[in-house]
């Protein structure tokens, strides 16, 4: 099967680096001064030539096989205002990155359309959102194996959350400045300065740099599985967190690290690992095992694969039939 043309948007760059190791060309819309959605190629990140930057204005005259939103905002304002009639009747999915935000059970998803896919990167996600007609899929996250492996010299943890100051309680700020007061933590991310953290680590280091830590700590309350856990753990770093969203079904309490509600429990299984590096050490097995089964990227981009072909096999998207398909490389 040949490459598909998929038009789609810059919303969350880790996420869509891994995306682009799929078998297939990603265009993504560039508008000046680069607002959000519409940054392209940024970042250090080494993207491969498969993805490509159109500017926004040239997108309705695009040759495009799937259309894949990222946001809301990518479903109910660019749709409208990017697309022409016949790319908006293209085969469409819908790429969930977060859970509900209003009522955790009730919200309805903005995308209610029987042609179109809603792809949810957690099985939380899926469970929580009420997707009314719409047909719903999971993709878990895929991340890179890096080239380095956890060694845990450092008596202390790593946090690794961006923006955590001015993202409240979501995000667990408060949670991080309650445990820091009883365990030697460091903060890591865009604007950890903030918190008296140690600003933002270069992609390509962050390997290298999160490995000598002891443990990796989450205290996010409520979001989709960050990526920064998955590619801890696949550094072998012990986990401790929140048992909240989809975080109980990744760590395995004992095995790979410690999760629970009860934050008080989760500063105490911090304070062993301090002192017991050989439970550490235990626990980093653990994790990288269960991040090798579990977070592939070689699964990730099979399942990619997969939505997207049969996505464009079936010729329908929101608004009625697919237009004939032009000759490859014309413009509408």
């Amino acid at each position: 099967m040949r490459p598909l043309r998929v038009l789609t948007w810059h919303v969350h760059g880790s996420y869509l680096w891994y995306l682009s190791h799929v078998s297939h060309e990603l265009l993504l819309p560039v508008r000046d001064g680069r607002p959000e959605g519409y940054g392209g190629r940024a970042g250090s990140r080494p993207w491969p030539d498969t993805v490509v930057e159109v500017p926004a204005e040239e997108v309705p005259d695009l040759d495009l096989d799937v259309i894949l939103y990222q946001s809301h905002r990518n479903w109910e304002v660019d749709r409208l205002e990017l697309l022409s009639a016949e790319q908006r009747r293209l085969p469409q999915v819908f790429l969930e990155h977060d859970p509900p935000r209003q009522v955790p059970t009730d919200t309805r998803h903005p995308v209610e359309d029987p042609s179109v896919t809603i792809v949810h990167v957690t099985h939380f996600n899926e469970l929580m959102w009420n997707s009314g007609r719409s047909a719903t899929r999971v993709i878990e996250h895929g991340v890179v194996v890096p080239p380095v492996e956890w060694t845990g010299e450092l008596d202390r943890g790593l946090v690794v959350v961006n923006g955590l100051g001015s993202r409240g309680r979501r995000l667990g700020a408060d949670v991080f400045e309650r445990v820091r007061d009883e365990v030697p933590l460091d903060l890591v991310g865009m604007g950890s300065e903030e918190l008296g953290g140690l600003g933002e680590v270069p992609l390509a280091e962050l390997p290298a740099f999160a490995a000598r830590y002891r443990f990796f700590f989450n205290p996010i309350r409520y979001t989709s599985l960050g990526l920064a856990v998955c590619e801890a753990m696949m550094l072998g770093m012990p986990i401790v967190g929140l048992a909240t969203t989809e975080m109980p079904t990744v760590v395995d309490n004992g095995v790979s690290g410690w999760v629970d509600t009860d934050v008080d429990r989760l500063v105490g299984h911090m304070c062993r690992l301090l002192a017991d590096r050989d439970e550490a050490v235990a626990l980093s097995q653990g994790a990288r095992r269960t991040a090798e089964a579990r977070f592939g990227l070689e699964r990730f981009a099979a399942d990619w694969d997969a939505v997207l072909y049969e996505t464009a096999a079936a010729g329908v998207g929101a608004g009625g039939p697919r237009p004939a398909h032009p000759a490859r490389g014309s413009r509408r």
